[in-house]
């Protein structure tokens, strides 16, 4: 089986089980000398800190990856799908924007220290993600990174294509052959 190029399926959430599979299975590729990953792409987004980490792990890897939107790339998806050195999306994909937020659990009281902190949290997270977004695409100026935020909106592969998010529309075309991962998770 050809190990040159392998082509690997992540649909899911964000999270630390789905961060941890998808990790291990890009370092057992890059210690088997594999030149060429393509990453099938589709996921809700999730935690700020795992995509991070995965966006700056797969950024590090000693092959090349080629990112793919298969379905939707929401949320911290994106910066996940920016990681890649190509980046395409299926016709009918889609990209989605949004701020970053937290969950106030039930019964949780807040105060203004507690409040602070989220707030700055949320500001660090916005702005490390508006920095990765303004370094991998083209958009014209930050302001427009920073609607997106504030807009929540879902964008086509048409506009991922004008922001320099992708550098084409087309369909997956997996050779005969090549071997396909698909990574899958309890739910």
């Amino acid at each position: 089986m050809n190990q040159d190029t392998v082509y690997v399926s992540f649909s899911a959430e964000i999270i630390p089980a789905t961060t941890e599979v998808l990790l291990r299975t890009c370092a057992d590729l890059a210690n088997k000398g594999t030149k060429t990953v393509h990453l099938l792409l589709s996921t809700p987004g999730g935690s700020v800190m795992h995509g991070l980490t995965i966006y700056n792990v797969l950024r590090g890897m000693p092959f090349k990856l080629i990112t793919h939107n298969v379905g939707a790339v929401n949320s911290f998806g994106n910066v996940i799908f920016l990681s890649g050195q190509e980046r395409y999306a299926c016709p009918n994909s889609t990209f989605m924007f949004h701020g970053v937020g937290f969950d106030v659990p039930q019964g949780v009281r807040m105060e203004e220290k507690v409040l602070r902190e989220r707030l700055d949290s949320i500001t660090s997270d916005q702005a490390r993600i508006g920095a990765v977004i303004g370094e991998r695409a083209a958009f014209p100026d930050s302001a427009e990174i920073e609607r997106l935020f504030l807009e929540a909106v879902t964008k086509d592969a048409g506009y991922a294509k004008a922001r320099g998010i992708i550098h084409d529309i087309r369909e997956v075309q997996v050779p005969p052959g090549v071997p396909i991962l698909q990574l899958v998770f309890q739910r």
